[in-house]
């Protein structure tokens, strides 16, 4: 298998970051560690997976012990058949995967669909979590999606769009060319990056499987919040983000008691593909000022 270095041509030449794997309900899980400090761990959105944070762990192993988790489904994780993919279940194998990695408590940031995964393990334990980061959430308050994930999963639908997933890595790219706010910014060997991983067999399965329950799971999301509001919390967001509605940040942010909100201007989903330098600040500064070990 190739390293992550191979596939991203733009990484930083000091990038050092090894592949580790641990055993998780039978499956083998992989992800990234670097490091040394207070345990920090990094999930990926629906259509990502450690990769994406390839800008972003140089600077973060520099103050603390990094994970960036391939969940399962996903990335070069194993991607067992009949995987639960609700949002609860997908919480409970990340808190699963912190026993495993002999993580007690960690600082927790994840992106998108990641940043669902993340409230929703820390509603379940939130005693391990001592800070999240949120960055374009999919969260109650954004309708985007919602109409896409309800054609997606109609009966009729789903075997047509698995049956065709393995001639849809071209859609991909184009996807992930829509979450720019400016195409410009993207470096070379981004898009083969990302797209690495949906050349193996059932790529596209997790996906639809996570919108199966996409309703539900919002609903669900939205009454765990409040086991949650008293852990601090940064929400980042692209001002063009049309992947989650940038205007839920704001309504997002009043369920927490101590939440800042960052909206960087002119960029679109992914701030740390589009902004790394400040994106990655913006992480820093929260926690250096959250506790003095960072």
């Amino acid at each position: 298998m190739r390293s992550v270095l191979d596939m991203a041509v733009s990484a930083p030449t000091h990038y050092s970051i090894q592949d580790h794997w641990i055993t998780l309900d039978g499956a083998r899980m992989r992800y990234l560690r670097d490091g040394r400090g207070p345990a920090f761990v990094l999930v990926h959105g629906l259509l990502g997976y450690s990769f994406s944070w390839r800008y972003a762990i140089p600077v973060f192993a520099q103050r603390a012990t990094v994970h960036a988790v391939d969940m399962l489904g996903v990335g070069f994780s194993d991607r067992p058949i009949g995987l639960d993919c609700c949002l609860q279940a997908s919480a409970e194998r990340l808190l699963r995967f912190l026993d495993a990695a002999a993580i007690d408590s960690c600082d927790l940031l994840g992106t998108s669909h990641g940043g669902a995964i993340s409230m929703m393990a820390a509603s379940l334990a939130p005693d391990r979590i001592r800070h999240l980061i949120l960055v374009a959430p999919v969260n109650p308050w954004s309708l985007f999606g919602k109409s896409t994930a309800e054609f997606l999963t109609r009966p009729w639908v789903k075997p047509v769009f698995l049956g065709m997933a393995p001639f849809l890595e071209v859609i991909h790219g184009y996807l992930l060319r829509r979450l720019f706010g400016d195409p410009k910014r993207i470096r070379p060997g981004t898009l083969k990056g990302y797209s690495a991983p949906f050349s193996m067999p059932g790529a596209f399965r997790y996906g639809i499987s996570v919108l199966n329950t996409w309703e539900q799971d919002l609903q669900k999301l939205e009454a765990a919040l409040p086991r949650i509001a008293h852990i601090p919390t940064l929400i980042l967001w692209g001002s063009l983000d049309n992947a989650v509605d940038p205007a839920s940040a704001y309504k997002l942010s009043q369920q927490f008691r101590n939440c800042q909100v960052r909206m960087f201007e002119g960029v679109g989903h992914l701030p740390y593909e589009e902004v790394p330098d400040e994106f990655n600040r913006a992480v820093v500064d929260f926690l250096a000022n959250g506790h003095t070990k960072f």
